[in-house]
């Protein structure tokens, strides 16, 4: 049996994204990109205004949410995202907006 790669392996990313993120349609746009990226976990504001996504699966889709969530295509305005990596915890089964 092969080994795992790093880049394979199951992960969890917490970003917090701030700026001009909540009533703007960006924790839905951020479930439809990390449905694309097979991706499980949630969107959810904050009460200071920030949008905190949590998303595990592969590394490298974790990576590449985490680019789409930096490059100002979003609806609103990111100023910048904050993440943090960790193990993944498993028990989501789904992408959701809270």
């Amino acid at each position: 049996m092969a080994a795992v790669s790093e880049t394979e392996k199951n992960v969890r990313l917490t970003a917090w994204v701030h700026g001009q993120v909540q009533g703007v349609g960006f924790r839905w746009w951020t479930r439809s990109r990390a449905l694309e990226l097979g991706l499980v976990g949630s969107a959810k504001n904050l009460r200071d205004g920030r949008v905190e996504v949590v998303a595990e699966g592969v590394r490298d889709h974790c990576e590449r949410l985490l680019t789409i969530l930096r490059t100002g295509k979003s609806p609103g305005s990111v100023d910048h995202v904050v993440e943090r990596w960790s193990a993944a915890k498993g028990g989501l089964t789904a992408f959701v907006e809270r």
